[in-house]
C-alpha cells in the first residue's frame, strides 16, 4: 500500500495528494534523480516548510515517501542488500527548506549505516523551486579503524542531472568498498580501460589521430592498464564543456556501464572543468594525455632528483585542477594517475601545494648547482660530454649498455628509463668521454615536465655532441625524429652540433632498398645496438666529431709570463710540462675555438 510515512499531522489533503504522486513519477535507471521528481519535491517543501525525503531503487522507481520537520525526517528501515562489499542498492533524496544543500552529520551517518547506494540533499528555493540545487554524498571505503568513509560532491544545477552517469558512479563506489572490506579483497586486475581521441579542424599535423591514438595505447599499457576499446570521434572544434560533446559522453558512459571499464584516457590536455564534467557525465575516473605520462613518470622514478622533477611536475598539473569538493578528486582506489610523490595532494588546498613546489624547485635547484660543479670539472680536464637523445623507446639505454658495458635498466616499453645516466667511453684514440643517457621524448611531451627535468635536460644544452638514436624499424621513424627535434628546440638545444644514429637497422626487411638511403644522409650512422652491428663505425664517428672540437699543441712560456701556465692549467687540460732555459715547455690539449687566445706561445700545431 503506497502511503505517506513521518509526520503528516497538520497536512491538507492536497499536499498529502501531492506526495502520493511521487510515487507515480519515475526516474530514469541512469539518472540520480529526474528534474521533475527534485522540483515536485521542492514545491512541496516551500509550500509546507517541511524536509520530503524519497527512496529511490537502482530501477528507479520511489519505494517510499515521507515527511519530517523543518529540521528533519526520520528514515525508514527498508530492505536492501547488506553483503559488506555491496552497497543496499537503494538511494535516498531529501530536501533541505532554506536553500541550503549541504549534507549534515545526520544525514551522513544515515548514508554510512544503511550503506544507501547514495544520500542527496536538495538546497530548496522558496521563491523559485525550479532553481533549486543539490549535493551528494557516497561511501567511499573504510578508514584505519574499519568505519566507512564518505565523500560529497555538488553543489550541482538541475541540469548537470542530465549528464551524470548513475550506474558508474555506484559501480566505482562498490570497487573502493570491496578493495578496503577484509574479507573481500578484490582481486588486483589492471584497470580496464577506454582511450578517446577527437580529430577536430584542419588536420596539418606529422600525425594522424589514428597514429597517436595508437601511441597512447602504448601508453595506457605501460602504465598497466588494460586497453578495452579505442574510439575516434570527428568535430569541427572542441567542446568547451565535454570536448567530445554530450551526446558522445552518453554513449562511452553505456559502454563503461556494459564493459566494467574503470578509466577513460583522452588524447589531448583536458581543461580542469572539461575533466571534472566528463568524470561526473561518465561516473569513472578520467585522465588525460599529460597525467597518463606524469603517472609513467612516476613509476619510473627510482633517484631522489627523479621523484622530486616528477613530484613537482604532477604539482603543478595538479594546482589549476583544485576546484574543490567534486567528481575529480574521487581517486581514493589508487591505481593509474594517483601514483607517485603527488598522490596525497589531490585534496591539498593551493596554498599548501605552492609551498611545496616552492620548496622542490630549491632543492632541485641545489641539485643543479652540483651539476654545474661536476661540469665545471669536466670541462676543466677537458673530457668532452657526449648526450644520447631521442624519442621514447628508440633503444638508447641499450646503446649505452654495449658501448659502455654497463647494465642500465633497459626494456621494449615507452620510458623504460627515466633517471639520467652517465657512463665513461673509451674512444678508439685513447681519450675518455662522458656518456649521458636521457630520458626519452615523445609528441607533445608535458610542459611541465619539460620545466621540472630542466637540471637534468641542462646536461643536454653542455654535450659537446648530442647522439640522435633513431629508431628506422618504426612506420612513424621521421614524425619520430620530427618531434625530438621541436623538443630540442624548446630546450634551446637545436644549434648543438648532431649525429643521427639510424638503430634498429637487423629489423628492416632484406628486401629494403631504405638502408642504402640512409647511409647517403650526411652525419649519419645505421647501427642495431641490439646485435651490435656498426658499432666501430659509430665509435669512429664521434671521435671524429670530438676532435674538431680540441686540438693537443705544444707551447713554450716565457719566465716573465709565467701566469698564462696558471690559466692553462684553468681552461685546458696540460699533458705535460718540462722546465727548460727559455721558459716552460707545455704539451696543452684547449678547445679548438680558444686557440687565437695562445697563439704566439705556440711552438706547432
Amino acid at each position: 500500500m503506497k502511503e505517506v510515512l513521518g509526520n503528516t499531522d497538520g497536512l491538507k489533503n492536497n499536499i498529502i495528494e501531492s506526495l502520493l504522486q511521487l510515487y507515480e513519477l519515475k526516474v530514469p535507471p541512469w539518472q540520480l534523480v529526474s528534474e521533475e521528481i527534485v522540483i515536485h519535491m521542492a514545491k512541496i517543501t516551500t509550500a509546507v516548510n517541511r524536509e520530503v525525503n524519497i527512496f529511490l531503487d537502482r530501477k528507479g522507481n520511489v519505494l517510499s515517501v515521507s515527511i519530517g520537520d523543518s529540521n528533519t525526517v526520520s528514515l525508514p528501515n527498508l530492505p536492501g542488500r547488506r553483503g559488506t562489499g555491496r552497497l543496499s542498492g537503494i538511494r535516498c533524496i531529501h530536501t533541505h527548506p532554506g536553500g541550503n544543500p549541504q549534507l549534515s552529520g545526520i544525514d551522513l551517518s544515515a548514508l554510512r549505516s544503511h550503506k544507501y547506494d547514495l544520500m542527496a540533499a536538495i538546497g530548496v528555493d522558496d521563491e523559485k523551486p525550479e532553481e533549486s540545487v543539490l549535493s551528494f554524498a557516497i561511501i567511499t571505503g573504510k578508514d584505519d579503524y574499519g568505519q566507512y568513509t564518505a565523500e560529497e560532491y555538488g553543489v550541482l544545477q538541475l541540469e548537470a542531472l542530465e549528464t551524470l552517469f548513475l550506474p558508474n558512479i555506484i559501480s566505482s563506489a562498490e570497487k573502493r568498498l570491496a578493495a578496503t572490506d577484509d574479507n573481500h579483497k578484490l582481486e588486483q586486475r589492471p584497470e580496464r580501460t577506454m582511450l578517446v581521441s577527437l580529430e577536430y579542424g584542419k588536420q596539418d599535423r606529422l600525425w594522424t589521430s589514428e597514429d597517436s591514438l595508437e601511441e597512447l595505447r602504448q601508453l595506457a599499457e605501460t602504465a598497466g592498464a588494460e586497453v578495452i576499446a579505442k574510439f575516434l570521434q570527428k568535430r569541427p572544434k572542441p567542446d568547451p564543456g565535454f570536448f567530445i560533446g554530450r551526446g558522445k559522453v552518453r554513449d562511452l558512459a553505456l559502454f563503461a556501464q556494459q564493459e566494467d571499464v574503470d578509466l577513460c584516457v583522452f588524447d589531448e590536455e583536458l581543461s580542469p572543468a572539461q575533466q571534472r564534467n566528463l568524470e561526473q557525465a561518465l561516473g569513472i575516473k578520467v585522465l588525460d594525455r599529460t597525467a597518463l605520462i606524469l603517472d609513467i613518470f612516476a613509476q619510473r622514478a627510482r633517484t631522489n632528483e627523479g621523484k622530486l622533477q616528477v613530484e613537482l611536475a604532477q604539482l603543478q598539473y595538479t594546482l589549476p585542477r583544485i576546484m574543490g569538493q567534486g567528481m575529480s578528486l574521487s581517486r581514493l582506489g589508487g591505481g593509474i594517475g594517483t601514483r607517485g610523490p603527488g598522490e596525497t595532494k589531490l585534496e591539498t588546498d593551493r596554498r599548501m601545494i605552492r609551498d611545496r613546489i616552492a620548496y622542490i624547485k630549491g632543492c632541485i635547484d641545489k641539485v643543479q648547482n652540483v651539476r654545474k660543479l661536476h661540469r665545471s670539472h669536466r670541462n676543466k680536464n677537458q673530457v668532452p660530454s657526449i648526450s644520447l637523445v631521442g624519442y621514447t623507446n628508440a633503444g638508447k639505454s641499450t646503446l649505452l649498455n654495449v658501448l659502455t658495458h654497463s647494465d642500465v635498466y633497459e626494456k621494449d616499453q615507452l620510458f623504460a628509463t627515466l633517471d639520467p645516466t652517465t657512463r665513461q667511453l673509451d674512444l678508439p684514440d685513447k681519450r675518455q668521454a662522458i656518456l649521458t643517457d636521457t630520458v626519452g621524448f615523445i609528441q607533445r611531451l608535458p610542459h611541465q615536465l619539460i620545466a621540472a627535468f630542466k637540471s637534468t635536460l641542462e646536461e643536454t644544452l653542455d654535450a659537446d655532441l648530442l647522439v640522435h638514436v633513431i629508431d628506422v624499424s618504426h612506420a612513424l621513424y621521421k614524425e619520430q625524429s620530427e618531434a625530438v627535434y621541436r623538443v630540442l628546440e624548446e630546450i634551446g638545444a637545436k644549434d648543438k652540433p648532431v649525429l643521427s644514429v639510424f638503430n634498429k637497422i637487423d629489423k628492416l626487411p632484406e628486401d629494403s632498398c631504405l638502408l642504402n638511403q640512409l647511409k647517403a644522409i650526411p652525419d649519419s650512422v645505421c647501427i642495431s645496438a641490439k646485435k651490435q652491428i656498426g658499432l666501430n663505425e659509430l665509435l669512429a664517428t664521434i671521435t671524429d666529431h670530438l676532435k674538431m672540437k680540441s686540438v693537443e699543441v705544444t707551447m713554450l712560456i716565457p719566465y716573465s709570463d709565467s701566469g698564462i701556465a696558471a690559466k692553462l692549467f684553468e681552461s685546458g687540460t696540460v699533458l705535460s710540462q718540462d722546465y727548460q732555459a727559455e721558459g716552460i715547455k707545455m704539451v696543452v690539449r684547449v678547445q679548438a675555438n680558444e686557440i687565437g687566445r695562445w697563439e704566439k706561445f705556440l711552438i706547432n700545431r
